[in-house]
């Protein structure tokens, strides 16, 4: 970076990180397709809309692979949690269906 006008520093970040943004949304809508089959399938089938052991994996799961991601693993269990508070109100619109 030395030697690069810091406009133009700011411009490139800028345009890596809103092109993540962008990847990160294209990830979440796939994410939520496939939640939304998960749902469909417990209505179905008289399933609870959430899994709590499921969940307590999970976070288990995300908070290792912070640890090696070198991100905050009290941020991954916050994003997490209100991914699967999304997931499960969806899933119990799906069951009252």
């Amino acid at each position: 970076m030395t030697g690069e006008d810091p406009a133009q520093t700011l411009q490139r970040l800028r345009g890596s990180i809103d092109n993540i943004d962008a990847a990160l949304v294209f990830m979440l809508a796939e994410r939520f397709r496939c939640t939304k089959q998960v749902g469909e399938l417990k209505a179905e089938h008289g399933m609870p809309p959430s899994d709590p052991a499921r969940e307590e994996q999970q976070i288990a799961r995300l908070r290792a692979l912070s640890h090696e991601a070198d991100l905050d693993p009290e941020f991954a269990e916050k994003w997490f949690n209100f991914v699967v508070a999304e997931v499960i109100r969806h899933h119990t619109a799906a069951a009252g269906n």
